[in-house]
């Protein structure tokens, strides 16, 4: 049997996948022509830069990144966000704004590069599902009101998203009827093309039949903007020149966009895995997308970004490596070079119609209904994200979504509360007293008292476990068992407050053992802050029934009794408020 060879930049790829990747590279190049386009106008770029940024983006993840299907280049999720925040240092359009969305680019890409050195995957988990899903809904109405003017043929208005809307709404009577028309079917011709094949370019062939009614119908002639003549110069690479009074407001801008890259990054490589059942490793995606970012601020265009919807393309089309990333990124600088005269007829309202779908897209209505009918409470994160990134500043409203997804998981930790065990009858298993109905259910041992913390303890929560061991040695244990499985983790505060905790069971008559400490870390940091010489020797075991049979071997076992309605009262509130967290 013959030999498969192997290409020189992919040892791994054998010829015979070729055409796979070539097959995927042509797919993604038609879906990206019109998505860079769009999005280089959304962040108030002229097309070309868009083109830059997504060759930056795909030559330098395919030679850092790991996820052989990731899709890097211009991304309308963070578009909105930088070009909102520099709009307010610079005019839109302007060599000043062009310098400070490259310098921008260059900050983003050096933080995403300490990512990867530092090992900073767990970033991307900071921000909960209700803050992300709000968070994108936000940007996705900021999209749809900045191509409103464009959509109906109004002269662009810059503002504050209800100036805005107010502005359209004050001179809607001088919509153009074809910029109309082109937008709208436009979107008609994504969304028809989505639902027959999500292979399909259907936002390319839209802005070729836009192109063409443009130029068989006059429409020019009419009012209808198009994008005009479209430069093929390719830039040289050079540092951006800026003022330094900027650089403050450039450094938080880019640690914002930095991090919702992050969570993208993390969010596309783990849903497009390598290989089934092997970990993605997202930290040398973020050195990929970090490198991109680095590249295309040298080449003066702006952050790129993973691509959720460009990557599942590459992935549903056959490709097997960054090949196919490659391929797309020729076919565009190919279309740069000897093809931009084409470009010049496409409509603004076409582009419009394009970010649109995108806009509909990352509004993920599916998700929202089913956060609402299972937490209302989570739900209000979702609309408390949205509202901020719509009414504030977009800079502003991202900040404040990062801080609610970290305040929820604050807020989260510090519900836990302490919850008490029995062990069920005619075993040696002891289980939560509410798992197997609405009341107790289960056996007790005679002054034995097991509780168990179903948490990290840190100085969060270590208050509320104090509270709550001291309310339930009131009714005089001779031993307490903590069943430590779920304490992962445990910090100095706590630490002092268990050493509390242990003291103050034993002034109360009570001994105290630990059952099923189980992470490594937390036992070491019981060790390191002087716990263990507290609780002293013989007092660790690594089950709850070793322990009652070691320090309370004659203890009678019986059925939990129906509690006086007071202490039912006390009981069932503990209960309730461990369920919830």
């Amino acid at each position: 049997m013959p030999q498969q060879r192997s290409w020189p930049f992919f040892p791994s790829l054998p010829q015979a996948m070729l055409r796979y990747d070539l097959a995927a590279g042509l797919t993604l190049a038609a879906i990206a022509i019109p998505e860079q386009m769009a999005t280089a106008r959304l962040a108030g770029f002229p097309p070309q830069i868009g083109f830059f940024a997504f060759l930056a983006g795909s030559f330098a993840f395919a030679a850092f990144g790991s996820n052989r299907f990731l899709s890097s280049g211009a991304d309308s999720t963070i578009a909105p966000i930088f070009a909102g925040a520099l709009a307010l240092l610079a005019t839109r359009g302007t060599p000043q704004f062009m310098a400070l969305a490259s310098f921008l680019a260059l900050l983003v890409g050096g933080i995403l590069v300490l990512g990867f050195l530092l090992r900073a995957g767990w970033v991307a988990d900071l921000l909960s599902v209700p803050v992300t899903t709000g968070f994108l809904a936000g940007i996705s109405i900021h999209i749809l009101i900045s191509q409103l003017p464009a959509l109906l043929g109004l002269p662009n208005v810059e503002g504050s998203e209800f100036y805005r809307v107010a502005e359209i709404a004050k001179h809607w009577r001088e919509a153009n009827p074809a910029a109309i028309a082109i937008g709208l079917g436009s979107l008609a011709t994504i969304i028809l093309g989505e639902k027959i094949s999500p292979k399909l370019p259907a936002a390319l062939i839209a802005l070729v039949g836009a192109a063409f009614a443009v130029r068989y119908f006059h429409l020019e002639e009419r009012g209808v903007a198009v994008l005009g003549k479209v430069s093929t110069e390719f830039p040289h690479p050079r540092f951006p020149e800026i003022a330094p009074a900027d650089i403050p407001q450039i450094v938080g801008l880019a640690i914002i966009i930095a991090m919702v890259i992050m969570v993208q990054t993390a969010a596309t490589s783990r849903s497009f895995p390598n290989e089934e059942g092997r970990a993605p490793d997202v930290d040398r995606d973020y050195l990929g997308v970090g490198a991109g970012c680095l590249l295309a601020g040298l080449v003066g265009a702006f952050a790129v970004d993973a691509s959720p919807p460009r990557t599942a393309i590459v992935s549903a089309t056959g490709g097997r490596s960054q090949l196919s990333s490659i391929v797309a990124a020729l076919v565009i600088a190919a279309l740069l070079l000897f093809g931009a005269a084409l470009l010049e007829h496409v409509p603004n309202a076409a582009l419009a119609g394009v970010l649109m779908f995108i806009a509909a897209r990352i509004f993920r209505l599916h998700v929202m209904r089913d956060i609402f009918a299972k937490t209302r409470g989570e739900f209000a994160l979702v609309a408390l994200t949205m509202a901020a990134v719509v009414a504030l500043p977009v800079q502003n409203g991202v900040s404040l979504s990062i801080l609610a997804s970290l305040l929820h998981g604050v807020w989260t930790t510090t519900r836990s509360r302490l919850i008490t065990f029995a062990r069920l009858p005619g075993s040696s298993v002891w289980w939560p007293c509410a798992s197997s109905g609405a009341e107790p259910y289960g056996e007790r041992l005679e002054g034995v008292l097991v509780a168990a913390f179903q948490a990290p303890l840190s100085f969060l929560n270590a208050y509320g476990f104090q509270s709550d061991l001291r309310e339930a040695i009131d009714e005089k244990p001779k031993l307490v068992v903590l069943e430590a499985s779920n304490i992962v983790e445990i910090d100095y505060t706590a630490a002092r407050i268990l050493q509390q905790a242990i003291e103050d069971c034993r002034a109360a008559g009570a001994d105290f053992a630990i059952a099923r400490l189980e992470s490594v870390r937390a036992h070491e940091a019981l060790t390191r802050f002087g716990v263990m010489k507290t609780l002293g020797e013989g007092r660790l075991f690594r089950s709850v029934d070793e322990a009652t049979r070691t320090l309370r071997p004659n203890a009678v076992a019986s059925e939990i009794q129906a509690p006086t309605p007071a202490r039912w009262r006390r009981w069932r509130a503990r209960q309730r408020r461990s369920d919830e967290d």
